[in-house]
């Protein structure tokens, strides 16, 4: 077991769920979930793709495996193993685990008087798995296996990736996500190696390997993830970016001051929505991209073409 004992403590304390034996699997209840199960507010991304916030599995199948200490990672990268060690539990197991302690955690809403029994019952069966929460999912060595599991189960899945993994990306093609997202922290090398602290010495590289690769995938999505005072400059460099690997979508999206990155940064790194709006802005001027849609309490703008 990668992850030690005193770690998984720690880290339930705080909301995670481990799955599989060997633990390298983990939940999370998302805030969008909860929010959007009182009725009160969805996630972006259901505002933006339709997927039902409710019904959203948050989670990862490589929460200590990463190639990058990201300085906004709302997670503890001092857990960070730049390759795969140790046992790799199986897909199925993964996902049952992990839509289990989905239902136990949520629970606690039934008969909440502001759920209504529906949602309840939808959120028991999730329908559409997240791959985001923590760690770099590509490491993974049976993701493509992973993701076939979830689309034989007529589940939807997103992939975030930070894309320094381009032979996992390319074994992909044939094992498509339903959407997948590639991180771009950095319009050049320097910010990136600032930003991103990446623990390979060729990550920039491995990038833009992945991002040709984008065009490729039925639906794909470049997030930048956008730090006030460290990587959000020169946005007719990321323009150059998106324009070169054209993305089905792109959503440009503050840094926000969570989890373990407060450690690191904290709220005056974290842009308001309208400085955000101003550099996507920036960005449809030098691009063929249009500013289609926005979500003010999550900070983030959709640009489309």
């Amino acid at each position: 077991m990668i992850v030690n004992e005193e770690t998984i403590k720690k880290l339930e304390k705080i909301g995670y769920r481990f799955a599989g034996p060997s633990k390298h699997s983990a939940i999370k209840i998302c805030n969008w979930t909860r929010e959007s199960l009182r009725g009160r507010n969805v996630c972006y991304k259901e505002k933006f793709y339709g997927i039902s916030s409710h019904r959203c599995l948050q989670m990862t199948p490589a929460l200590p495996f990463c190639t990058q200490r990201c300085r906004f990672c709302w997670r503890d990268t001092n857990i960070t193993y730049p390759e795969w060690v140790g046992p790799i539990d199986e897909p199925e197991q993964i996902l049952d685990d992990c839509i289990n302690a989905q239902r136990e955690i949520l629970q606690g809403f039934k008969g909440n008087p502001k759920v209504s029994e529906k949602k309840f019952k939808e959120a028991m069966n999730p329908n559409q798995v997240a791959i985001s929460l923590a760690g770099e999912p590509t490491l993974y060595p049976k993701l493509p296996e992973f993701v076939d599991l979830v689309n034989s189960r007529g589940m939807t899945s997103f992939l975030v990736t930070n894309g320094t993994r381009p032979e996992m990306i390319e074994r992909l093609l044939e094992h498509q996500p339903y959407q997948l997202y590639i991180t771009v922290a950095a319009p050049d090398e320097e910010i990136y190696k600032k930003t991103c602290q990446p623990i390979i010495s060729d990550g920039w590289t491995r990038l833009k390997k992945s991002l040709s690769m984008l065009s490729q995938f039925n639906r794909s999505v470049i997030r930048l993830t956008l730090v006030k005072g460290l990587n959000m400059i020169k946005p007719e460099q990321y323009a150059e970016i998106i324009e070169k690997t054209n993305p089905r979508f792109v959503e440009a999206k503050a840094y926000m001051a969570v989890g373990f990155s407060r450690e690191r940064l904290g709220l005056k790194f974290m842009p308001r929505h309208e400085e955000i709006m101003k550099f996507a802005e920036a960005i449809e001027q030098n691009s063929s991209y249009k500013i289609t849609d926005e979500k003010k309490e999550s900070r983030v703008v959709l640009l489309t073409k």
